[in-house]
């Protein structure tokens, strides 16, 4: 039986590894970016997904033989497209900062992956009117909220980094113009994502039918992934030949061997964390019964959610003013509320659903 209080809370874990999978890149020494990213998205893309769909999907490959192919194709395909989001979201972070980046794309990956599958399959007004309806849409029109304060939350800091001078980095080339293109082509293709998995979602069911329980997500979370491993795997093959940096991934004695395995470790752990975002994300989706649908705005506002709280462990935000301080801490409250108001939401249709 479905349990949306649990569903959020399995979303919540998938939303600590989401915004932690990057942090191992810290530990890395004497690889570049390119390397970096090849070996942890050969794991979080491709390896990771295939091993455990394996062990938790009985007959896994049956179940794709059952599924229709124009699924598999059209669900691989949005993966595909997805796999460009991550490459236009580091460029944007040059132009208009971190904080602004991770927060308008990913708001707009939140509302976008919700909104853009029910129109789809024509349930919009069906879901809005449904028991529990109106209230797990008032929640997500919370979260966007408290994601529109986290962002200004994150121009504030940066401000106020910028005139402490305590930055300390790379200086910022703001330029918001070319920044909030970026960001904008990195949020629809993130939310491309959650449309794939939603294509693919006939696979998941194929794949309960054969047994996979809350782990049928973890068929069809095979093709987006996949599809976004194609195209990061070509697109860093070819840059890292070009750019030279390709034979680190071999040159254990140039790197160093501590360095070696040490870097090897950071990308395989990030891979994992990359990944078990989207397992938890899985097993968290199968709970929300009858309105799966607010699992994606869930996972996306629960990510923003726990980068900030990270940052906050990380005394990202020590240098900052009280104001600055105030406003992060109302956004997340703002977020916390709207994430009990979405499963209490769910709760309700779930229980109609089920003759409570």
């Amino acid at each position: 039986m479905a349990n949306p209080i649990l569903g959020t809370l399995i979303h919540a874990v998938g939303g600590v590894a989401a915004s932690t999978c990057y942090v191992p890149f810290q530990k890395v020494k004497k690889w570049s970016w390119d390397s970096y990213w090849i070996v942890q998205a050969s794991f979080a893309w491709f390896i990771f997904p295939f091993l455990i769909g394996f062990l938790t999907v009985p007959n896994l490959m049956d179940v794709f033989n059952d599924a229709s192919s124009e699924v598999l194709f059209n669900a691989t395909l949005l993966g595909a497209i997805y796999g460009f989001g991550g490459m236009c979201f580091g460029f944007a972070i040059r132009h208009i900062g971190y904080s602004l980046t991770y927060t308008i794309s990913i708001g707009i990956s939140a509302i976008l992956g919700t909104i853009v599958p029910l129109i789809m399959h024509g349930t919009f007004m069906e879901k809005l009117n449904g028991p529990g309806g109106y209230t797990i849409f008032f929640g997500m029109f919370m979260a966007l909220i408290g994601i529109i304060i986290c962002g200004v939350a994150g121009y504030r800091k940066e401000k106020d980094l910028k005139n402490n001078n305590a930055n300390g980095g790379e200086p910022l080339t703001f330029n918001m113009k070319k920044g909030l293109t970026l960001t904008i082509i990195a949020g629809v293709l993130s939310a491309v994502f959650g449309i794939s998995l939603e294509v693919g979602d006939p696979v998941a069911q194929i794949a309960g039918d054969y047994g996979a329980g809350n782990f049928e997500g973890n068929a069809n979370l095979i093709l987006s992934t996949g599809g976004a491993f194609i195209t990061n795997f070509i697109w860093f093959t070819v840059v890292g030949i070009k750019n030279k940096t390709l034979k680190e991934l071999v040159d254990i004695k140039g790197v160093g061997k501590q360095n070696y395995y040490l870097n090897l470790g950071m990308s395989v752990l990030s891979g994992a964390l990359w990944y078990g975002q989207f397992f938890f994300y899985g097993i968290g989706h199968v709970q929300m019964g009858a309105y799966k649908f607010a699992s994606w705005v869930l996972h996306m506002s629960m990510l923003i959610f726990f980068s900030y709280v990270v940052g906050i462990v990380l005394k990202e935000w020590k240098q900052v003013t009280k104001r600055t301080y105030f406003t992060l801490v109302i956004a997340l409250v703002v977020l916390v509320v709207s994430f009990i108001i979405i499963a209490y939401g769910s709760k309700l249709g779930t229980d109609v659903t089920n003759g409570h």
